[in-house]
């Protein structure tokens, strides 16, 4: 596996982690983003990769320190 595909990996469990502690499901996170909760899915298990603005609105949407989603 390579670098990229570790850190998308990494971050789609952080993602996870964070989503699950605030209670929220898939569709309950992309209906507040506004987006497609495939997409979410996709971020969770590593095979989309989101944009830093995308992090940062993920972040204030589940109430989460991006800190905690960027940790590697």
């Amino acid at each position: 596996m390579n670098k990229r595909t570790e850190i998308l990996k990494q971050f789609g469990r952080n993602v996870k982690a964070e989503r699950v502690r605030k209670g929220l499901t898939q569709e309950a996170l992309a209906e507040r983003m506004n987006i497609n909760s495939e997409y979410i899915s996709k971020v969770e298990r590593g095979m989309a990769n989101m944009s830093l603005k995308k992090i940062a609105e993920l972040a204030d949407y589940i109430g989460a320190d991006i800190n905690d989603l960027l940790r590697f």
